[in-house]
């Protein structure tokens, strides 16, 4: 079981790392930025499969940041990067939850070879750990194990599995007499039944799964799953917080762009001192929450202090994503609040994500407890 804090794949210089950013952004252009979510949204929101063979298997996203045995490239700085501008977007693509958690997740156990070469050549995985209030508590794991032999069964109900309906793979968590161990679940496997709910975003699926004496594989043993995920989800929570950096400065670049071409009285209202200070405050939010990336991004690399750096970039910058998108549909005055502009597309993932993996009392409290507040 590895014990760094995010799995590092073939390093990428910075010429490199510069035009996979470029690649990313090029591929999300041609796919009409926002026009893919708006085509699956009309029936409900999930994963743009034309979108991911491209990014993830051409260019090769899906083994971001994973081991270079099965093809990864990269590490924190590459997810980051690869994450904002995914963001800018709000492209339908599983990297956060097929890559990033269930990728980080697999690639901490190190008995999942197989599984993870699936995912690092694009076959979707999802992340089932999540508590009922959707954070990651170790004490209220949903799901139990029980032993029919030598083969675990699961029992329970998984909220909040991003890309859940759409995963090929599932891996939970579940509490046994050991602890909390991981284990992966086919979701075709009798017992096994995947709900997709409705969410304000309309950019990422969600899903419930319900476990009923479903047989499972087991990646831990010994209640060693608990670590796993603490450690994958801080890579997780910078991932995150790095998309919602790309969404904030989309949302941003569209205001100003409007304020400077929108009149009112014979002059552009960007012109107003009132809308002034809304964009210099908007600015100053998505700077602040640029930097607490950056600083994650740049943290020595312990597991202590990736997860104080992850704890306080997304503390911020899910905050900053929903005072930048608020501003941004209320500066577009009421075009800001119809449904064919996409100011309301960024707001509801902003309002998502404020509550995906903890919102940000949740992390400021864990943050004051790593501090030893």
């Amino acid at each position: 079981m590895t014990t760094s804090t995010v799995t590092e794949g073939a390093a990428l210089s910075d010429t490199e790392l510069e035009d996979l950013r470029e690649t990313v952004r090029s591929v999300c252009a041609d796919a009409g930025g926002t026009a893919a979510v708006r085509r699956l949204s009309e029936e409900a929101p999930g994963i743009d499969t034309g979108l991911w063979d491209v990014l993830g298997r051409q260019v090769g996203l899906a083994a971001l940041g994973l081991p270079e045995s099965v093809g990864g490239i990269g590490g924190l700085a590459e997810i980051t990067a690869v994450c904002e501008e995914l963001g800018r977007t709000l492209a339908p693509v599983p990297l956060l939850s097929s890559t990033v958690l269930a990728g980080q997740v697999l690639a901490g156990c190190g008995t999942a070879d197989t599984a993870l070469a699936a995912l690092a050549e694009g076959a979707v995985h999802a992340l089932a750990v999540a508590a009922p209030d959707g954070a990651w508590r170790p004490d209220a794991v949903p799901v139990a194990v029980s032993w029919q032999g030598s083969v675990p069964l699961l029992d329970g109900t998984a909220p909040f599995v991003l890309d859940g309906a759409d995963a090929e793979a599932l891996v939970v968590a579940a509490a046994g007499a050991d602890g909390v161990d991981l284990f992966l679940v086919d979701p075709r496997e009798p017992g096994v039944t995947v709900r997709r709910v409705p969410t304000l975003d309309l950019s990422r699926g969600q899903a419930v799964v319900a476990f009923t004496g479903c047989r499972a594989r087991a990646l831990t043993a010994g209640g060693e799953g608990a670590d796993v995920v603490s450690r994958a989800l801080d890579v997780a929570l910078v991932a995150l917080a790095a998309e919602q950096l790309g969404g904030a400065q989309a949302a941003l670049d569209m205001t100003v762009a409007h304020v400077r071409e929108r009149t009112q009285f014979g002059r552009a209202i960007g012109g107003f001192q009132a809308v002034k200070h809304a964009c210099a405050d908007m600015l100053l939010q998505v700077e602040a929450a640029r930097s607490a990336v950056v600083r994650a991004v740049r943290s020595d690399g312990t597991p202590e202090a990736l997860a104080e750096a992850a704890a306080v970039a997304q503390a911020w910058c899910g905050e900053a994503f929903t005072a930048v998108t608020a501003q941004c549909v209320q500066l577009h005055g009421g075009m800001g609040f119809t449904w064919e502009h996409d100011a309301h597309l960024y707001f509801r993932r902003a309002q998502s994500d404020a509550a995906l993996l903890g919102g940000a009392a949740h992390h400021r409290e864990r943050l004051a407890g790593l501090l030893g507040w």
